[in-house]
């Protein structure tokens, strides 16, 4: 990502100013990172690399105030917030979060939230690496046809780019033990022997929050909550919680929903459950800036990692402006 002159940088800043707003009428703005790769990988090409993230950070501190979460959280409903407001968060805990993203953002002063999902500590791996790395471990064709999964020839990257793509849409919305069956069936075509350290440990997880990074919860099996019934819900919120604060000693406050969209991925349920599990606050990933408004168990949040610092910035001119549609509250069942 190329850097913003001098003159652009100011009058973006200026901008960012003056679209946030301060204090009671100010806005905030929670990015969404998932991982930061060591090194680029065709197969995963909006996942930033190392070079990438650390110039994305400086632009980050360059336009925005960034404050972690929580305390942008409270700040915002105490009409408190500094202009330019920001906040980096993570999803689902992966291993690279501590090992490639955590000293970018600490040599730079910027603080972070990690979402973690706690069925995946360890040696776990997400249904969604089991595709990717499947896919990237297949021969020129892939068969999954009995699967209801398709058929797949691979003359390049950008044709397993798009397999990939297409296999997660249909997985993704699967019921839980039918996409782990998918997942499975995938992982056996292709002869196993998939990664299994691309999650953090326990030990990880602590060390991590030893640095100032943020913990927050992500339920255990990253379910789409609107898929299951309210019991395994509140067992998929409330213990993912648990085994957190058995973790780090600490109290674990904010809650990502997995997926995020409100009505499609969670509804007024869940939103309910987390806020009786004990949680302060929440995001989705409803499009937009939060402010007063917005309903602090479903702050929405925002991905503008685009490739050039100029549509970079333009992208977080434009969520100032749109307020997301959680600042009126999905309604409960």
């Amino acid at each position: 990502m190329n850097r913003l002159n001098p003159i652009a940088g100011f009058g973006l800043r200026s901008a960012h100013a003056v679209l946030s707003g301060k204090g009671a009428a100010g806005s905030l703005l929670i990015l969404i990172l998932h991982r930061v790769l060591e090194r680029h990988d065709p197969l995963q090409p909006d996942e930033p690399d190392a070079t990438q993230f650390a110039a994305q950070m400086d632009l980050i501190a360059e336009l925005c105030t960034v404050l972690p979460l929580s305390e942008a959280v409270e700040r915002l409903y105490a009409g408190t917030l500094p202009p330019r407001a920001a906040c980096i968060t993570f999803d689902d805990g992966y291993l690279n979060n501590l090992t490639v993203a955590a000293p970018i953002m600490r040599a730079r002063g910027i603080p972070a939230t990690v979402f973690v999902s706690t069925g995946y500590i360890g040696n776990g791996r997400m249904f969604n690496d089991t595709v990717i790395e499947s896919v990237r471990r297949a021969g020129a064709e892939l068969d999954l046809s009995d699967l209801g999964l398709g058929r797949y020839t691979f003359a390049d990257d950008r044709a397993r780019v798009r397999a990939i793509d297409q296999i997660l849409t249909n997985v993704k919305h699967l019921e839980f033990d039918e996409r782990l069956a998918k997942a499975a069936a995938l992982e056996q075509r292709v002869g196993g022997g998939l990664p299994t350290n691309l999650m953090m440990s326990e030990a990880q997880i602590r060390e991590l929050h030893g640095l100032g990074i943020e913990i927050g919860a992500h339920t255990i099996t990253h379910p789409i909550l609107c898929r299951i019934d309210a019991a395994a819900a509140r067992r998929e919120i409330g213990a993912s919680r648990e085994i957190l604060q058995g973790i780090t000693g600490a109290s674990i406050p904010l809650f990502a929903y997995p997926n995020g969209r409100p009505y499609d991925d969670y509804d007024g349920t869940h939103v309910e459950i987390v806020r009786s599990c004990g949680f302060a606050a929440a995001v989705s990933t409803a499009w937009g800036a939060a402010t007063r408004r917005s309903d602090r168990y479903q702050l929405p949040r925002l991905m503008p990692w685009d490739k050039t610092a100029l549509r970079f910035a333009a992208r977080l001119l434009r969520a100032r402006r749109e307020l997301s549609a959680t600042a009126v509250p999905v309604p409960a069942n």
